[in-house]
């Protein structure tokens, strides 16, 4: 039997396998409007035998967006342009996720694609960002705290987002909370330092994340719930996987399902070694200490290396993503080296199977 091949249970959902697509940003929207390019990306995960397929960073207002060409998911007109996106993924076997974001001090900056970096400015189609604190991200425009009356905003955004997302069909919520976005700068003493109830103690640097947690549940009783963190901000006095298992622990409490455990993003003096599977460690230690549900991430290549994640209890499913680009037949492919029989091989390819 193979781990990696065993259904997951998600809240009443049955993911089919635990091989799944992490949200990876493609800068091509219209006015937060996914396009035909998304359809495409993210239908062929499904079809290639993905349990979830997760789809983007996705704004859950205009100022939210990591770039102008961010997808969105504030008005009707996107709810509409993810509908059949969504079915394409369901119909093909994949359970349906999208990840629920706000940038933060990261927002309003230029796309990989554009040739520029750092922040766009209003005149070029940019806006004001906004952060816990008053401080910038190295190199981006300094962003305006928020008030207590912009963090409710934020909350209700949040909230309002995840009833669109279901609307759309989505099946499966992430919070994202790490890569130094916005939930991920309240978490951290790094760029979080206010006196207030949102600021100084772990518990109140938390309480963001756990009311978008607690809000979103109440809102939606029935949906599998997610939370990405970065364990670890890999700079010293920053965020560690010791605090992350603390705030995992509260948000189980408060409604989330699984985390999705990933690191960095917050400052750019971070010190990291990469190596395959180098956030593996950080996903184990998050489930071991607080006894929750973990995905792990972070160059994860290979069939054989994805089933011991599981095998060996690291985490209980593993999320990929430069794997899924170079293969978007990832899951069939791990399934004949691991000699696994599935069932939903697709039968239009049915005479490539080994």
């Amino acid at each position: 039997m193979s781990a990696l091949f065993t259904p997951l249970d998600l809240r009443g959902l049955t993911a089919r396998n635990r091989l799944w697509v992490a949200p990876m940003c493609q800068y091509s929207a219209v006015d937060g409007v996914p396009q035909e390019w998304h359809h495409t990306h993210l239908a062929q995960f499904a079809s290639g035998g993905a349990g979830l397929v997760i789809a983007e960073a996705t704004a859950v207002s205009p100022e939210g967006r990591i770039s102008p060409e961010d997808v969105g998911i504030w008005n009707d007109e996107q709810v509409q342009a993810w509908k059949p996106i969504v079915s394409a993924i369901r119909s093909r076997g994949a359970l349906a996720g999208v990840q629920l974001a706000h940038a933060g001090r990261k927002a309003s900056t230029w796309s990989p694609f554009s040739g520029r970096r750092g922040s766009v400015s209003v005149g070029e189609g940019g806006w004001e960002t906004v952060a816990p604190s008053a401080v910038a991200f190295e190199g981006y425009a300094e962003p305006l705290a928020l008030d207590i009356t912009g963090i409710d905003e934020v909350v209700s955004d949040f909230v309002a987002a995840a009833l669109r997302a279901l609307e759309a069909g989505f099946e499966v919520l992430e919070i994202h909370a790490a890569h130094g976005y916005l939930v991920h700068q309240f978490l951290s003493p790094l760029s979080n330092q206010r006196d207030d109830e949102y600021g100084g103690s772990l518990e109140n640097r938390a309480r963001l994340v756990l009311r978008i947690v607690r809000e979103i549940r109440d809102a939606a009783p029935d949906v599998a719930l997610l939370v990405r963190f970065s364990a670890t901000d890999w700079a010293e006095g920053g965020l560690d996987v010791d605090e992350t298992a603390i705030v995992a622990g509260w948000s189980r409490d408060a409604g989330a399902d699984l985390f999705d455990i990933s690191s960095g993003g917050l400052v750019r003096h971070q010190q990291i070694e990469v190596f395959p599977g180098y956030q593996v460690e950080l996903a184990t230690g998050v489930r071991q200490t607080s006894d929750v549900p973990t995905a792990a991430v972070g160059l994860i290549t290979e069939a054989a290396q994805a089933e011991q994640i599981v095998a060996s209890g690291q985490a209980d499913a593993v999320l990929a993503g430069r794997e899924w680009l170079r293969d978007p037949h990832f899951a069939l492919r791990a399934a004949t080296e691991l000699g696994v029989e599935i069932d939903y091989w697709p039968a239009q390819y049915l005479r490539a199977r080994p």
